[in-house]
């Protein structure tokens, strides 16, 4: 149908593995006529597991996306992986929504998936709602899931339906406040979520007060609820089940009453230029101003090439409108438009804003590009998500001799398309690494670049990702002379180095007086200095929270230039990280164990071995979870030994948290091991 912004609903499916996003997803294209028949995830045929990797182990591994009509309203669905393993494109999706549905299975509770992306999508200051699933499966208890989502996500919970006719229904309690459900009398729960939503604007609380409820306007109720979801005052819990189809068409006239379109929610968060001078902007919705979208998935199909999904904030992209990417000078046409469903790709002649749309063939593109058609849209970006850090890590070669530019060139493929999918390459050991959130997330990637791109590769593990560091000022000299017959070499630089807070980075100073070092070969010092940061000093490990203040030196007329300054700088840096106490820092994560409360002493008991300082317990649902902080080196084989441990029933995930100093005895080791290349000069 054709439609206008106002009736576009942007919604992301989220939450944890096994809440069955994927089969309402499918219940949503059905209910809505986008689809004949659902699919299942048994069967292998839903619409956005589409993919023959994720067909084979049964969930999804990357967003899938389609759209559905309903009720005059045209509804842009994402269903996004549960598994903590694929949380990059699943946040990638945060940035194209309104509104977060966070799906919690009936007969499961509040898991730790679900929580997360609640936290994620209130921190990017999302409309966030909650659909608990599955209500009609055996050990369902629908009051108790609604008293642990009071419990983890705050009173604002509240239902507009409640279960009825033991799950196999839903009724309104929102919109009518007569009826029976499973809770009881549907009036109480009426009241209640009335009374939440007026007290918002004070405008309508005065109106309900001198009126009452039945005085009060439809699209009074309507603006104060929209205000109320916008400003995170409630989070609406919507009852279903996917498998049957109770509650979800009513889930779509939710949808169509109540989330708010692209015009109505918070703003989202442009800004022009970069670091301390950036301005926020307003991207206004409006289909005649300069265009204005957000690239928020990359996919490289090897039929169509690589496909750019994007988000339009403003402005109308037409088939054939010339579009900028970032800052560039050269525009590309937009030969063809499309809407996905699925792996299905409808071409489109226009996209307005608030929509989601994809063009192909555009090699600039990348995640998180800014598309636009004017120059007075160069230098914006919505402000960055937070992703998870990349922290497993597998080295990785061509397993032919002859494919290491195709898999150079699949591997940046993939890596375009997973903001948590990291390829690095580590020039000391010369060892191309790939970095994920998991051992899982890696062995995904891998069957990859055999099934896609027919690139078979050979894995080890890397060396663990340390970092160098000093804990003490101290100063460095370094006079660099060499004469070799004709114009000779000289630049001497004295220096010195301060530690700087854990995560500060790097910082270089120049205190220079009476240019006893030039302005021009002050560059050249801080080249070789960096030269030092990328290498290490002790390890072989980069260095990071260190400040360098270079404060005098000498030069000479005719024999100083630029190599000399360079060696100069970076044997003065070297010469002072002797001084002050250099330190060789590991990455620590953040873990959380979930497993059966019988295993909890032998699972403490093994992170004990690994130097695991165990921050908390808590209890849930007839489980316990762990919580602690444990050096990332300790973890390798972890899994096995959990899943031994646990005959399989235990789960663990894995955040980065901070580096800090390994032991002294770890340091030894990593230095002893460390052969230095000592350059002549």
């Amino acid at each position: 149908m054709p439609y206008t912004t106002e009736q576009i609903r942007n919604v992301a499916l989220a939450g944890h593995p096994g809440a069955g996003k994927t089969t309402l997803f499918e219940a949503l294209l059905h209910a809505g006529g986008a689809i004949q028949t659902a699919g299942s995830v048994e069967r292998g045929n839903t619409v956005s597991d589409f993919d023959p990797i994720e067909k084979q182990r049964g969930h999804s591994l990357d967003v899938g996306i389609a759209s559905t009509d309903h009720a005059g309203i045209h509804v842009n669905l994402i269903d996004t992986p549960g598994y903590p393993d694929f949380r990059g494109p699943a946040l990638s999706a945060l940035a194209a929504v309104e509104t977060v549905a966070i799906v919690v299975a009936c007969d499961s509770g509040v898991e730790y998936g679900a929580r997360r992306m609640m936290e994620y999508a209130k921190a990017r200051n999302l409309c966030r709602v909650v659909v608990v699933n599955k209500i009609d499966h055996d050990g369902a208890d629908c009051r108790r899931i609604l008293d642990e989502l009071r419990e983890a996500f705050g009173p604002e919970c509240l239902p507009l339906n409640l279960p009825a006719d033991g799950g196999r229904a839903v009724v309104d309690c929102f919109g009518n406040g007569d009826g029976e459900s499973d809770f009881g009398p549907v009036a109480e729960w009426h009241q209640r979520i009335i009374d939440q939503v007026v007290e918002i604007n004070e405008t309508v609380m005065e109106h309900f007060l001198d009126v009452g409820e039945g005085g009060l306007s439809g699209q009074e109720l309507h603006d104060a609820f929209e205000q109320c979801l916008r400003e995170g005052h409630l989070v609406p819990v919507l009852f279903c089940s996917a498998r049957t189809g109770a509650g979800v068409r009513e889930l779509l006239d939710v949808a169509e009453r109540l989330f708010p379109h692209p015009g109505e929610a918070n703003p989202p968060p442009f800004v022009k230029g970069a670091g301390p001078d950036a301005q926020p902007i307003e991207a206004r919705p409006d289909p005649k101003a300069h265009v204005i979208a957000d690239v928020f998935k990359i996919v490289n199909d090897p039929f169509v090439g690589k496909l750019g999904v994007f988000r339009v904030y403003q402005g109308t992209v037409k088939r054939d409108t010339l579009l900028f990417v970032d800052d560039g000078k050269k525009p590309f046409k937009v030969g063809h438009l499309f809407k996905l469903k699925g792996k299905e790709h409808i071409e489109i002649e226009q996209a307005i804003p608030g929509d989601i749309a994809a063009v192909a063939k555009v090699e600039e593109l990348h995640f998180d590009a800014v598309l636009h058609d004017s120059h007075d849209e160069d230098h914006i970006h919505l402000a960055p998500l937070e992703f998870p850090r990349p922290m497993f890590g597998l080295a990785v070669e061509a397993a032919s001799k002859g494919q290491e530019q195709k898999l150079a060139t699949a591997l940046h493929k993939l890596a375009e398309e997973d903001p948590c999918f990291v390829v690095e390459h580590t020039a000391e050991t010369n060892e191309t690494i790939v970095r994920g959130l998991s051992d899982l997330h890696l062995r995904v990637n891998l069957d990859r670049l055999r099934d896609r791109y027919g690139v078979e590769v050979k894995s080890r593990p890397p060396r663990i990702a340390y970092r160098e560091t000093v804990s003490a000022r101290a100063e460095g000299h370094h006079r660099h002379k060499k004469q070799t017959g004709g114009a000779g070499q000289f630049g001497e630089v004295f220096l010195r180095i301060e530690p700087l807070p854990r995560g500060a980075g790097f910082e270089f100073v120049d205190e220079v007086k009476g240019g006893v070092i030039p302005n021009q070969f002050i560059p050249a010092v801080e080249k070789g200095v960096r030269q030092v940061l990328a290498t290490g000093a002790v390890a072989g490990y980069p260095m990071q929270d260190v400040r360098v203040i270079v404060h005098d030196g000498k030069s000479h007329p005719v024999d100083s230039k630029e190599v000399a300054f360079v060696t100069a700088g970076r044997k003065a840096f070297l010469d002072a990280i002797q001084k002050a106490r250099p330190q060789v820092l590991e990455p620590i994560v953040d873990l959380e164990v979930t497993a059966p409360e019988a295993n909890m002493g032998d699972i403490s008991g093994n992170l004990a071995g690994k130097r695991a300082r165990i921050l908390g317990t808590d209890s849930v649902r007839g489980d316990t979870v762990i919580k602690a902080q444990v050096p990332l080196s300790e973890l390798d084989g972890f899994a096995a030994e959990l899943k031994s441990i646990t005959a399989g029933r235990g789960r663990y995930s894995l955040d980065f948290s901070h580096y800090e100093p390994v032991p002294p005895n770890v340091q030894q080791k990593l230095m002893e091991a460390y052969k230095p290349k000592h350059e002549e000069e």
